[in-house]
C-alpha cells in the first residue's frame, strides 16, 4: 500500500515539473471572484430647522446670500401661515438685501405629523456676484474711502450696505469731493446714479452706477499714463525755495499746454465728461479749459507736498475753475489757464481782494487768501538742466552755433 502512494507522489510530482504550478492551479483561480465594493450613497444633508420668525429670516437671508433658488426647511413653530406671510413681505418690501436682490419669494408649507416642511422657491434680479460685492460701511471716512477704491480702479457699479443717513445728493457730493481732492488717482469726474433699497429704513443698500466716456479698460489705461506723466513733470520742478517750485511748475504747463477757448465756451457745469476739463486733457493732450489747468497743477503740487486746493467758480461770468496754494502759512490764488492767456502778473499768487473783480466763488466755505508775496519777490529760477545759451546764437569765439539741420532736441 506504502509503495503505491509512493509511486502516486512521485507521479504527481512529475506532472508538476513538467507542467508548471500555473497550469496545474489554473482551474482554481478561475473560481476566484474579485469583490465588488457597495456604491458610494452620499449621507443625507443636515436638514435646516427653524423654529421662531427671526430664525426664519435669518435663514432666508442666508439663502438669498447663497443665491440658492429651492430648498426645503422645517418649521417647528405655532401659526406657520401667519410666519410665512410676514417674512414673504418683509424680504420683498423691508430687509435691504431681500428689496435688492430679489424679484420674488414662494413659500409652501406641508404639515409633517410634529412639524412643518416649507418649500422656498426664490427668483432674483441680482446676481450672486452682485450679492458676493456688496461693502458694508459704517462711518462716512470708510464710506468715502471705498468709493475713493471703486473710483480709482474705474468699476461700473458699487453697492453700499450702511445705516448712514444719505441720498442720491449726498452720494453725489461725495463722488465730486473725491475727484477734486484726488486728480493724480482719477481721471475723469464719472456720471453717478444711485438707486437706494428700500427707499426708507435705518438700513439699507446704495447701488451707485459710474458712467464714464470710455470703458473701464481704457479709463483704467488713461490713469497709468497720467500718473505718469504727473511723476515724470513734477520730477522736472526746480528752484531752491517753494515759491520758486511752484513758479516752475506754472511754467512748465504755460509752455506745454495751450487753452482751449472753444471748448471754455461750450463747457457749462463742473465736471464735463470733457477731457479738456481733466489733469489727463492738459499733462497729456496738450491742451485744457481752466478746469485742466488748475486739475493738472494740483496733481504736480500734491506730487511736491504742497497744500493746493481746487476751486470750482466762474470767471467773466463763465464757468471756470482754478487753484489755492498754502505757502508759508498764507494761502494764495493762482489760475494757471489766466496765466496762459494773460500772462503770470495777472494771476499767480494773488489774493481774494485781487480777484474779486472778475471772478465769483463760493467765499464762505473757502479759505481767506491774504498773503503778502507776490510775483515780484520771487526771482526767477534757473533751470539746471537748460544751457547757458539756449538760444544757441553764438559759442565762445561770438560764432553762431545753430545747424542747418534743425533745433536741437
Amino acid at each position: 500500500m506504502f509503495k503505491n502512494i509512493s509511486v502516486a507522489v512521485i507521479i504527481l510530482t512529475a506532472i508538476i515539473l513538467l507542467t508548471g504550478c500555473d497550469n496545474l492551479l489554473e482551474d482554481y483561480r478561475e473560481t476566484i471572484t474579485e469583490h465588488q465594493a457597495a456604491p458610494y450613497v452620499r449621507p443625507p444633508t443636515e436638514q435646516i430647522t427653524v423654529s421662531n420668525f427671526d430664525e426664519f429670516i435669518t435663514t432666508l437671508i442666508n439663502l438669498i446670500m447663497d443665491h440658492e433658488t429651492s430648498i426645503k426647511v422645517l418649521y417647528e413653530g405655532e401659526d406657520v401661515q401667519a410666519v410665512l406671510l410676514r417674512a414673504g413681505d418683509e424680504i420683498m418690501h423691508e430687509h435691504p438685501i431681500g428689496v435688492y436682490a430679489v424679484a420674488n419669494i414662494t413659500l409652501d408649507a406641508t404639515r409633517i405629523v410634529t412639524h412643518f416642511e416649507v418649500d422656498i422657491e426664490i427668483e432674483y434680479k441680482r446676481t450672486k456676484e452682485q450679492l458676493d460685492s456688496i461693502v458694508t460701511v459704517a462711518t462716512e471716512l470708510s464710506m468715502r474711502q471705498q468709493l475713493l477704491s471703486k473710483m480709482s480702479e474705474y468699476v461700473e457699479e458699487a453697492v453700499f450696505r450702511t445705516r448712514l443717513r444719505l441720498d442720491e445728493e449726498i452720494i453725489t457730493e461725495f463722488v465730486r469731493d473725491i475727484y477734486y481732492q484726488n486728480p493724480h488717482l482719477i481721471v475723469m469726474l464719472p456720471i453717478v446714479t444711485v438707486e437706494i433699497f428700500p427707499e426708507e429704513g435705518s438700513d439699507r443698500i446704495y447701488e451707485i452706477k459710474f458712467g464714464n466716456m470710455e470703458s473701464p479698460m481704457m479709463m483704467q489705461r488713461f490713469g497709468e499714463l497720467l500718473t505718469h506723466y504727473i511723476q515724470r513733470n513734477a520730477q522736472l520742478a526746480f528752484g531752491s525755495t517753494d515759491p520758486e517750485l511752484l513758479l516752475s511748475l506754472v511754467s512748465s504747463l504755460m509752455s506745454s499746454t495751450d487753452f482751449n477757448e472753444g471748448a471754455s465756451r461750450t463747457i457749462h457745469v463742473h465736471g464735463a465728461q470733457n477731457l479738456a476739463a481733466t489733469a489727463f486733457g492738459a499733462l497729456i493732450r496738450g491742451n485744457a479749459v481752466g478746469e485742466g489747468f488748475a486739475m493738472a497743477f494740483k496733481a504736480l503740487a500734491d506730487e511736491l507736498g504742497f497744500d493746493c486746493r481746487v476751486v470750482l467758480g466762474h470767471y467773466d461770468g463763465m464757468i471756470h475753475a482754478w487753484n489755492i496754494v498754502l505757502l508759508y502759512g498764507d494761502f494764495y490764488h493762482i489760475d494757471v489757464a489766466m496765466c496762459v492767456v494773460n500772462g503770470l502778473e495777472a494771476a499767480f499768487l494773488k489774493t481774494d481782494e485781487d480777484f474779486e473783480d472778475m471772478y465769483s466763488w463760493d467765499r464762505e466755505n473757502t479759505v481767506i487768501c491774504e498773503g503778502e508775496l507776490t510775483l515780484d519777490d520771487i526771482p526767477v529760477p534757473e533751470d539746471p538742466d537748460e544751457p547757458d545759451d539756449p538760444d544757441g546764437s553764438e559759442d565762445q569765439n561770438g560764432e553762431s552755433n545753430n545747424e542747418e539741420d534743425g533745433p536741437l532736441i
